[in-house]
């Protein structure tokens, strides 16, 4: 089993450089290309892959190992700028980013900050200019969307690069379940209906439901449930962004941060698996409602257990801005692998009002011609 708490016995801010081999210059991730370049003389340096397999961590092990572990954490986050001499503090909940001063790209070590550190991550495959241009796609698409917003479109937004923390857990599940399965029948029924000013006797067949008691078990493997990290973004919009190439994911490397801001989790490992917990009931559910069968049902009990659980900590890209419009702000993010991209919107308030008369006028329009073809 990996460990899953890191050393905790410094209090010192270590920074991991990347000075080119032919300039001295730091060096920066090249989005997509597996090398870091520098923007200075163009030069490149291959970030070498490590061979060493993305391990899953056992779970229990590491809460127990959490809760002795104790943590000494700096009282302030001070870095000094191997560029420029500048010292400044990161926010802190950021262990990379650039210098405020002259834009050097600094990576810390999270260890001071949280024990746990990610095994993988996703590198950047799509870049600033294929997020901005995807941007403007979709500020442009919008339906019912002020007039005014689609001048945004062509304005240049400052996105930012980040890698998102996430939790990837994975768990057996034992669900012994009881319940009612509810099978409809039909049966023939006499009514009396009124034509021409007569009564007249009539039957149809109504709807019965049968219920009977049911219990059962229903086992699920959950492999790689995702659940984001961060409390930057609103979690309906992390999870906008899936789905996310997990297959794909390679072992952890800071020349991947370099030159992007990356996140410490801020969500612990316990609260993550809380969530991800919502997610298996969800499935769980349908489970044993396809377990119960009939056509309808009823649960009055359900019990699961969890085994073998394990987890991974690791970093996803996205592109992250946002914009002012009449005062207010939207944020949207874009994944950093498909281009995926979601975010806020303002709605024009008219124009769907007008939609809205549209569809009236269209329905008593239809109304009327049926009435003058007999039809109504």
């Amino acid at each position: 089993m990996d460990h899953a708490v890191g050393e905790l016995s410094t209090r010192e801010l270590t920074e991991t450089r990347y000075p080119c081999e032919q300039c001295g210059a730091m060096l920066t991730y090249a989005v997509g290309s597996g090398q870091l370049e520098c923007n200075y003389c163009g030069h490149s340096n291959a970030i070498v892959r490590s061979d060493e397999p993305i391990r899953e961590v056992d779970f229990h092990a590491a809460l127990r190992e959490l809760q002795r572990a104790e943590l000494i954490t700096p009282q302030e986050n001070v870095i000094k700028c191997v560029q420029c001499a500048a010292q400044f503090e990161l926010d802190a909940h950021i262990h990379a980013g650039e210098c405020p001063f002259c834009g050097t790209a600094v990576i810390t070590s999270t260890s001071h900050i949280k024990p746990i550190k990610a095994k993988a991550l996703l590198p950047f495959s799509i870049s600033a200019d294929q997020a901005r241009e995807y941007y403007r796609q979709w500020l442009s698409g919008l339906w019912f969307a002020p007039s005014a917003l689609k001048e945004f479109a062509r304005e240049d937004s400052q996105l930012n690069g980040v890698y998102i923390p996430y939790w990837t857990y994975d768990s057996y599940t034992d669900t012994s379940y009881s319940g009612l399965r509810g099978d409809v029948y039909y049966v023939q029924v006499s009514y009396t209906s009124y034509e021409n000013g007569r009564s007249v006797n009539r039957t149809r067949m109504e709807p019965r439901i049968r219920w009977t008691p049911v219990s059962g078990h229903t086992q699920r493997h959950f492999n790689d449930v995702l659940i984001g990290a961060t409390r930057s973004l609103p979690r309906k919009i992390t999870d906008w962004l899936e789905p996310w190439d997990l297959e794909n994911l390679v072992p952890y490397s800071e020349a991947y941060l370099s030159g992007f801001s990356s996140e410490v989790y801020q969500v612990e490992l316990d609260e993550g698996f809380n969530l991800a917990q919502t997610v298996m009931d969800n499935v769980i559910r349908n489970d044993v409602r396809r377990g119960i069968g009939g056509d309808q049902q009823q649960i009055h009990r359900l019990q699961t257990q969890h085994s073998e659980t394990t987890f991974k900590h690791v970093l996803l890209p996205l592109w992250s801005a946002s914009f002012q419009f009449r005062k207010k702000t939207y944020r949207f993010v874009v994944n950093g692998r498909n281009g995926n991209i979601q975010g806020e919107r303002p709605y024009s308030v008219i124009k769907i009002a007008l939609a809205l008369t549209g569809v009236a006028v269209l329905v008593v329009g239809g109304a009327v011609w049926l009435n003058q073809q007999g039809l109504l």
